[in-house]
């Protein structure tokens, strides 16, 4: 067994710090029975589902559906916003803005809003580790386990070790994505302490992964397992792991300075810096590891491998929808994806490699509550119930640099909600539901279900979408555009941006790339649209060094957006959009009108009721107990281009509030947007560990941050 090597820190205590190979030695016979539990598959799979559960909850509630989540990574990027005004919610859009370039760390209230100390992502996902560890110790002390190990090749066994594997290998790249350097535990019952480097815990993480890759099966061919199902880790899921851990241990981090990092062999890591140290912060900077390239060479290799081993998950190039018999045009393979989410509680969406499951009218769900289209229903009994969207858009983002052509745009992008079974505009007015708060998020919408949960709100039931094939086919493009692979790097760039154009002429994947200056912020930007809304964004441009361009970009349109609409009462953006101080609108009954409430992909641009598309209302309200008016739809003119305000008057339509709602709110949209980045410190985007393990834990908060 190799020795531990240890660092002390300036301020912060001792941290033990080791090899991968004495992570990995698990000589302890501290879980009891473990050859009776894992002398079979039956009883194996019974003790990993406990780990699956208590990852199913933490995802949904404190990680990936709210949580830290909620707070940053879906309303804090140059794509996403939060709808609340700033001053309502400090313990939320302090962090979001990175405290003010770090000024507010010293005084942010630790514990104001992750509420870490007794439950909370921290505590959260280190009981889901402890359940993977216990697991993971079983199957390596049973000779059942030994025997499908050695064997080095897919067993049922073997499969279920991977699986073990990789839910603590997606815990700890959780942990380290939002809290940095955390300690590493591999040994069930064995307390923690003091901080590991978190380059130590990305090799150590990789490095099993790797090892249990081979023993696994793809998505879909899981012994004992629905060969529909993908709420269990697979062989694929491991390989798009592999990758998206590469690369964001490969990327750009806010790291301490008070701390000497290793790498999983106990060498102490050099890195290159971008920008200044954070001297508000503990003089935190902003680096990546030199030995970046191995990184990216390893995700290179996952991310084809999950291409490989697809197994049954899909990406499609078309739309398999065709046209509907009351005649909605779909043609959208990019929303078919969440259309599938939402058509049945027991289904998973094709191009989904693993969904976390949720159950419909059981589950607190946070989708469509806060990753959905706002709507301002009550709480129960309502047509739909109400969705408080906490995922915005910037409108300069929806305005400037989203491609009109893109059919991406209006899936990720409503201008307007649902209250009473109609639409109703969305203000930009500080606010939640459809009372307020801007634009909001599209891709998940109750009236887009087949069965809308009418009963209550947070119960529709829809899973958590953790990775798909778009997201493998832009890692692996990624990859191979930094490892100097750039004709490959295009290739799956333009099969991923092809698909949401009506042609490849109009996608124009080669003038895409030379307006992005290379095929590698193409490929970064590129995910920005096909993530928008989802929460990707923030810390995809943290890690590719991109995030400091990005707020300046959106920061400096948004002044120009705002100062257009004030000199001029309308602002056209670069690529031909106008927004206007003024926009107008008039409830129609689209189901006598077209045959339908609920619009697809527009193709016809002249029509205000399909036009921008995917918005409406549900088909069939009445089905449900809904008595409502007839003018369900919302017609609207003026939205992206001028028009004859006076003639509209005189046709029934009412003139509205528009880019003036955006100046009455400057501030929220303009001020408090990453209010005093100064694009060159590094970003405090991290969270403060809960003052209980900071107590018990020999170690201190950095970055600024207080410690009770």
């Amino acid at each position: 067994m190799k020795k531990f090597f240890y660092t002390t820190l300036i301020v912060a205590g001792a941290v033990a710090f080791a090899a991968c190979d004495d992570f990995l030695e698990t000589s302890s016979p501290s879980v009891p029975d473990a050859e009776f539990v894992f002398s079979n598959t039956t009883t194996a799979r019974a003790a990993l589902e406990g780990g699956y559960e208590a990852w199913r909850a933490t995802a949904n509630s404190y990680v990936f559906g709210a949580g830290l989540f909620y707070a940053a990574d879906i309303a804090g990027s140059d794509i996403e916003r939060h709808p609340e005004a700033y001053t309502n919610q400090i313990a939320r859009h302090v962090p979001e803005s990175f405290y003010s370039n770090g000024t507010l760390a010293s005084t942010y209230d630790i514990d104001s809003y992750s509420s870490n100390n007794n439950s909370g992502a921290y505590v959260q996902l280190f009981d889901v580790i402890g359940k993977a560890n216990a697991v993971i110790q079983g199957i390596e002390e049973s000779s059942v386990g030994q025997e499908a190990i050695a064997a080095g090749k897919p067993t049922k066994m073997g499969q279920m070790y991977g699986e073990a594997i990789a839910l603590r290998a997606t815990a700890y790249r959780e942990l380290i994505k939002y809290y940095g350097d955390v300690p590493f535990a591999t040994v069930f019952g064995e307390a923690t302490g003091g901080l590991t480097s978190r380059d130590s815990i990305y090799d150590c993480i990789l490095a099993d992964l790797i090892r249990v890759e081979p023993l696994m099966y793809p998505v879909g061919s899981i012994p004992g397992v629905d060969s529909k199902a993908k709420n269990y880790f697979s062989q694929t899921y491991v390989d798009g792991l592999i990758g998206r851990i590469a690369l964001e241990a490969a990327g750009y981090q806010t790291r301490r300075s008070d701390m000497t990092y290793i790498d999983g062999n106990g060498n102490t890591v050099s890195f290159e810096n971008l920008g200044t140290p954070n001297a508000n912060a503990a003089n935190a900077f902003y680096a990546r590891r030199s030995d970046y390239m191995n990184l990216y060479n390893i995700a290179k290799t996952y991310f084809k491998n999950a291409i490989d081993h697809a197994g049954s998950a899909k990406f499609y190039t078309t739309d398999p929808r065709g046209t509907s018999k009351a005649g909605q045009v779909f043609d959208n393979p990019h929303q078919y994806f969440f259309q599938q989410m939402m058509d049945d509680d027991a289904a998973y969406a094709d191009e989904s490699i693993y969904e976390y499951p949720m159950q419909f009218n059981s589950s607190s769900d946070e989708r469509t509550y806060s990753s959905g289209r706002p709507g301002s229903g009550g709480s129960k009994n309502a047509y739909p119930c109400k969705c408080y969207g906490q995922a915005r858009i910037n409108p300069a983002f929806y305005y400037g640099v989203f491609d009109p052509r893109d059919k991406r745009r209006d899936v990720a992008v409503c201008v307007t909600g649902t209250s009473s079974g109609a639409e109703k505009l969305l203000p930009f007015s500080p606010g939640s539901q459809a009372n307020g708060g801007g634009l909001g998020m599209n891709k998940w919408d109750d009236n887009r279900m087949v069965t809308p949960n009418t009963l209550a709100q947070r119960k529709a039931g829809i899973n958590g979408p953790y990775m798909r094939m778009p997201e493998i086919y832009l890692g692996y493009a990624e990859a191979c555009a930094m490892t100097g692979d750039e004709a490959t790097a295009k290739q799956y760039l333009k099969i991923v941006r092809e698909r949401s154009f009506a042609s490849a002429a109009e996608a124009n994947t080669d003038g895409f790339i030379a307006e992005c200056g290379g095929v590698f912020n193409a490929i970064i930007e590129e995910r920005g649209f096909e993530f928008a809304g989802e929460g990707d964004r923030r810390f995809t441009l943290i890690r590719t060094g991109r995030l400091p361009w990005a707020i300046k970009r959106i920061k400096d349109m948004t002044t120009a957006m705002m100062n257009g609409l004030a000199a001029n009462g309308s602002y056209t953006f670069p690529n031909g959009n106008v927004i206007s101080n003024v926009i107008y609108t008039k409830m129609v009954d689209a189901k006598s009108e077209l045959g339908y409430r609920l619009t697809t992909q527009c193709t016809d641009e002249s029509n205000p009721v399909t036009y921008p598309g995917w918005r409406g209302v549900h088909d069939n309200w009445e089905s449900f107990g809904w008595s409502g008016k007839p003018e369900t739809n919302m017609a609207i003119q003026g939205l992206f281009a001028p028009v004859d305000g006076a003639a509209l008057i005189a046709d029934g339509y009412a003139e509205t509030a528009w880019g003036s709602e955006l100046l009455k709110y400057r501030d929220e949209y303009d001020t408090y947007l990453f209010k005093d980045y100064d694009y060159v410190s590094a970003p405090i985007y991290l969270w403060p560990i809960c003052p209980n393990a900071v107590a018990t834990g020999g170690f201190s908060n950095g970055y600024g941050f207080m410690n009770e």
